[in-house]
């Protein structure tokens, strides 16, 4: 008896020790919920034509509460007058000519109205015409190639990819301020300048959005698409790519660092002067120990995401490269899978994205690093002959 009692006393333990564990993890949870930013809304507006969405939006909500108001107060009264315990008897009827008319007409007069707020808002953001400045962005998995069109920094091109670091993203480590809405590389333009987009994308469809702008436009393969926006607000606004675009979609943040006229004229005379002093001589001979180096930095920043830092992949989709057939293989054909990339996989091509000397360095990392250790040196001068073939 006094086992069974025992038994007993145990099992209400354990049961008001679950319920106080369930209760301390609500409450840790709504505290969490509580010290969080409730915000609600869109971003504040910093373009003409985000003003113009933004005043659209806010029309449009008053008019859908005043439906919402009108149809629950017609619902409600019916309910509450009209129900049958009151002795109410539903009216024998068919046909209302006045209530068709009025059900038609009056919705009718409503589009109308939202109508021509609507157009000429969407015309405002389609008309792309006389920029002043023209940036092409790519989107690759999972990163943003800019490339400046016209204006003063035409030829500075460069690659924006994620920049919030491993740690964060794996939970070791606090979270920063903007977290997964960082990058390496900005985009820079400058104030108060009709600045067009220019969208294509290398391997599926991606989406090159901005919220204070009101931009937000599609990245597909094989076409050219064009948007545009004018910054009224120095500052640095973020946005995400918003299309499923892959395993790390939501690592693929864009940033505009939005400077003045002065600052982006400076910016624009340090960027050529960066691309000058990192020409090089492609016939240059590079020591073993300087490719793997920089081969190093070059693969956290393109390959770790999909093959891992360890080089152990993430099978089947993403193959070890730790003692694979190909790294072990002919570094030829290793150099063409980079630069071309392997159609019905993930393995996207580099040869877009890389300089000769970053796949060879990248190249030559990987048939160094882990337990693969060939001690082969590859040169640009090999990556330069390939891309010919």
């Amino acid at each position: 008896m006094a086992h069974c009692t025992n038994r007993n006393r145990d099992r209400n333990r354990l049961r008001f020790g679950s319920m106080g564990l369930l209760i301390a993890g609500l409450l840790g949870m709504f505290s969490n919920i509580a010290s969080a930013a409730w915000e609600f809304g869109l971003q504040d507006p910093m373009t003409a034509t985000a003003r113009h969405v933004y005043e659209l939006h806010s029309l449009l909500l008053w008019v859908i509460v005043v439906i919402f108001i009108g149809v629950f107060a017609v619902v409600t009264w019916s309910i509450i007058f009209h129900r049958k315990s009151k002795g109410h008897k539903a009216a024998d009827f068919h046909d209302n000519t006045t209530v068709e008319i009025v059900w038609t007409i009056v919705p009718t007069l409503i589009l109308i109205a939202i109508a021509f707020p609507a157009t000429s808002t969407l015309v405002q953001m389609r008309d792309t015409s006389q920029p002043e400045l023209t940036i092409k962005a790519t989107g690759y998995q999972w990163k943003w190639g800019y490339e400046y069109v016209t204006g003063d920094a035409a030829g500075v091109k460069y690659m924006s990819v994620l920049s919030t670091p491993r740690e964060q993203i794996e939970n070791k480590s606090p979270k920063g301020e903007h977290y997964l809405l960082e990058v390496d590389r900005p985009l820079v333009v400058p104030v108060g300048k009709k600045v067009r987009m220019l969208l294509t994308a290398s391997d599926v469809i991606h989406t090159w959005s901005v919220p204070a702008f009101a931009v937000k436009a599609d990245a597909v393969p094989g076409f050219l698409r064009d948007t545009w926006f004018r910054a009224e607000k120095e500052g640095t606004y973020r946005g995400q790519c918003s299309e499923l675009c892959g395993k790390d979609h939501g690592f693929m943040p864009v940033v505009v660092e939005v400077v003045s006229v002065e600052k982006y004229a400076a910016w624009v005379a340090d960027q050529k002067k960066e691309m000058a002093a990192a020409a090089e001589d492609p016939a240059k001979i590079w020591k073993l120990d300087e490719l793997v180096a920089r081969g190093e930095k070059v693969y956290a920043a393109t390959c770790a995401a999909c093959h891992q830092p360890t080089g152990k992949g993430l099978p089947p989709v993403f193959p070890a490269l730790d003692g694979s057939k190909i790294v072990k293989g002919p570094k030829a054909a290793h150099l063409d899978m980079v630069l071309k990339g392997k159609a019905g996989t993930a393995m996207a091509a580099f040869g877009a994205q890389m300089s000769d000397t970053d796949i060879a360095a990248v190249v030559a990392y990987e048939r160094n690093a882990w337990s693969n250790k060939l001690g082969e040196v590859i040169q640009p001068a090999e990556v330069k002959a390939l891309r010919g073939k």
